[in-house]
């Protein structure tokens, strides 16, 4: 394989197109359209077909209208799940059921049976939780990435490996710490997950904080600060800075830290990550 070619299929996978789909393009708002329309539709009383009537419907979908080069043009595929327009109802569904779960084992299950969020129908995964639920340090990100999303686990691509080093350099391990996401389906492309989707998978990961029930508490990045504390500052002026998080009637300590992948972009500021490991390790010895 020659450099361009390597390099274009780097691109690509960077980009999040990381699996060969069709040659020919849909039009997904068609088909979402198309299987809304079908479903508001009465049924449609079956009648008796002829006997030729079979026949030429399994050859005309086989081999589909024939373009000008003579190839026969890929049937367009069936809408495997019509785009929902999250709002109040949806939303409140969510809070419903997370409310509802009594164990982690519960919210898990709860979530993949979550139909409300469009990211659902694009990922392979639900990406749950990793990590020891009994720890007293759980660590939660914004949203899984490619290699996430392939294996169902949190923080495991070069982010993830980038992760363990830095808390295995202050003695913690996927043995004493937990660790998760607040979104839990891989945004296409790795984009950053819109308002709407982040409202409608925060219920999931405040329940799960509630059952953890974390002594401590940090946050991957600022968008899970944000999303979680309600704080508007960027990740520059939040990071190693104490914060507090109310759960279960009790205010848990908070901190901010570099996303690891920022880290990898920008490895001058592993610096100020080294320091705010060390604070999280004082801290973590004046609570024990």
């Amino acid at each position: 394989m020659n450099v361009e070619m390597r390099e274009l299929l780097e691109f690509y996978t960077a980009s999040g197109v990381d699996c060969a789909m069709e040659d020919v393009p849909q039009d997904r708002f068609a088909e979402s359209a198309a299987a809304a329309k079908t479903r508001k539709s009465p049924a449609v009383a079956k009648t008796p077909a002829s006997k030729n009537a079979p026949q030429a419907s399994a050859t005309s979908h086989a081999q589909g209208p024939t373009t000008r080069s003579g190839f026969a043009e890929a049937p367009a595929r069936p809408a495997q799940m019509a785009a929902r327009v999250p709002n109040e109802e949806v939303i409140a569904s969510a809070r419903e059921q997370a409310a509802n779960a009594e164990t982690l084992d519960d919210l898990k299950s709860a979530l993949q049976k979550f139909e409300g969020c469009n990211l659902k129908n694009y990922a392979k995964n639900t990406v749950f939780a990793d990590g020891n639920p009994e720890a007293k340090v759980m660590i939660i990100g914004e949203a899984p990435g490619r290699d996430e999303d392939i294996q169902g686990l949190p923080f495991v691509g070069r982010s993830g490996q980038l992760l363990d080093r830095m808390f295995a350099s202050i003695g913690l391990d996927r043995t004493s710490f937990y660790i998760s996401n607040v979104i839990p389906w891989r945004p296409p492309g790795n984009r950053t997950p819109t308002p709407a989707e982040t409202e409608l998978c925060r219920p999931f990961i405040e329940r799960q904080i509630e059952l953890v029930n974390p002594d401590l508490l940090v946050f991957v990045g600022s968008s899970s600060a944000k999303t979680l504390t309600g704080s508007s500052e960027g990740i520059m002026r939040s990071r190693g800075r104490w914060t507090t998080y109310q759960c279960n009637s009790r205010d848990i300590p908070a901190m901010p830290i570099f996303h690891p992948a920022y880290l990898l972009r920008q490895p001058a500021q592993k610096r100020l990550a080294w320091q705010d490991l060390l604070t999280i390790k004082r801290k973590l010895a004046e609570l024990s």
